[in-house]
């Protein structure tokens, strides 16, 4: 295992394009890193300049204390996971897995061969698989195969480039969590890219989060959700997307083209005399007024609003209004929604409600929203104005404390 430093990172082209442009991370030993964004953010440019197959123009990679950015990959002990797994299709999974060791040429003997290959197997549910090719296993089954190639090799580290992404639906979410609990389980530092922001929260201890080259924002998935630092970060983490609701706070009021939203002082405060913010309102910050409670209700302000069309899923209902967008916000809206790989942000509310709720399209409708977790962002900047940088900090200290408590509830079991 093996800390993984980055120090003001880039690198440029033939063209002088910065495809990384003063990336600096800190990754500690034993820690799960995601590198999230859209396509062409630099995220697998990084993960190669780690791994040793990109050049870093400048800046300073150092692993375990120690400057790499001159060495070979083979000398840097880092195990890669690649999108097409990379497996030879005339070897049977034993030999695939074994491949790394083999290639170290009498470095094992061929009972310390055989006792990593069966180990990773077993790890991996792979036993009963050893003596077939690549061809006739099962997505899943090829991308453990690839994983226990890494797993025998003892590495520093494991990189994984977009290791789920030619998996349909079902086997990433199944797949998301054999990494997780293998991650957690070895303990070993990790770094994933990924552009699909579901695998970021749910796998990374850690999620840094890129857009065309420059690092937005590290932190626990907790406090990226809760504690955006800007409009790209609130827009591309979460799903359905945060809305964005144009408005102007007068007093303690947020006038917006869907009525008014009476805020918190201290939210008031922050975008009182701002000619324009948007109002950063996730969809799980509403409900229907109409299932809560005078309690509940008093701890937020409600609205109406007339429905467009209803979305039930089962253990939620997704419900939609539309709204007269404000032309002053037009352009940075349609910016944001380009830099996040959408072809545009509709002029809607997406609002998620409980499952037994009634509404349905066409409704006039009483709504509750939570005021007290509304940020507002500077259109002009795209800076959120909201963000309590303590209360986001705490957030991913607890998680850096829930990953220590996983190391060492698996560091007693592979004792015992």
């Amino acid at each position: 295992m093996a800390s993984i430093t980055l120090k003001n990172i880039v690198k440029k082209y033939d063209d002088g394009f910065p495809a990384v442009n003063d990336v600096s991370i800190d990754i500690e030993d034993g820690e799960f890193v995601i590198l999230v964004g859209p396509s062409g953010c630099g995220k697998s440019t990084l993960l190669r300049m780690i791994v040793g197959l990109e050049d870093i123009t400048s800046g300073d990679l150092l692993i375990d204390g120690e400057r790499v950015n001159e060495k070979a990959p083979r000398d840097r002990n880092l195990a890669m996971v690649f999108q097409n797994y990379a497996l030879y299709p005339h070897l049977t999974v034993y030999e695939n897995i074994a491949f790394p060791m083999r290639l170290t040429k009498g470095k094992f003997s061929d009972q310390e061969v055989d006792d990593r290959v069966r180990q990773a197997a077993h790890m991996l549910e792979l036993t009963d698989h050893l003596e077939r090719k690549p061809a006739n296993l099962s997505g899943g089954q090829r991308q453990r195969v690839a994983m226990g190639r890494a797993i025998v090799r003892h590495a520093n580290a494991f990189l994984f480039d977009e290791p789920l992404s030619n998996l349909d639906a079902k086997l990433r979410g199944q797949m998301r969590a054999e990494i997780s609990q293998l991650q957690r389980s070895l303990n070993t530092t990790s770094v994933y890219v990924t552009h699909d922001q579901t695998e970021a929260m749910t796998l990374g201890d850690r999620v840094a989060v890129l857009k065309k080259g420059v690092l937005q924002q590290i932190a626990s998935p907790r406090e990226l959700y809760e504690q955006p630092a800007n409009l790209f970060v609130a827009g591309f983490i979460g799903a359905p997307s945060m809305n964005f609701l144009p408005g102007t706070v007068e007093g303690d009021v947020l006038q917006t083209p869907l009525g008014e939203i009476q805020l918190p002082e201290g939210t008031a405060d922050a975008g009182r005399g701002k000619e324009i913010v948007l109002a950063g309102i996730r969809p799980d910050f509403f409900e229907d007024a109409a299932t809560l409670t005078e309690t509940q209700l008093a701890k937020g302000t409600t609205f109406e609003a007339t429905l467009t069309h209803t979305e039930w899923l089962g253990n939620e209902q997704y419900v939609y209004v539309s709204y007269e967008n404000d032309p002053r916000v037009a352009e940075v809206l349609q910016t944001l929604a380009e830099e996040m790989d959408a072809d545009e942000l509709r002029t809607q509310l997406v609002v998620s409600v409980d499952a037994t709720s009634r509404l349905r399209g066409g409704d006039a409708a009483t709504l509750w929203v939570d005021s007290r977790r509304i940020h507002l962002f500077d259109p002009a900047t795209g800076e959120n104005l909201t963000r309590d940088a303590e209360a986001g900090a705490e957030l991913t200290r607890m998680a850096r404390e829930d990953r220590q408590r996983d190391a060492e509830r698996a560091a007693a079991q592979r004792e015992s």
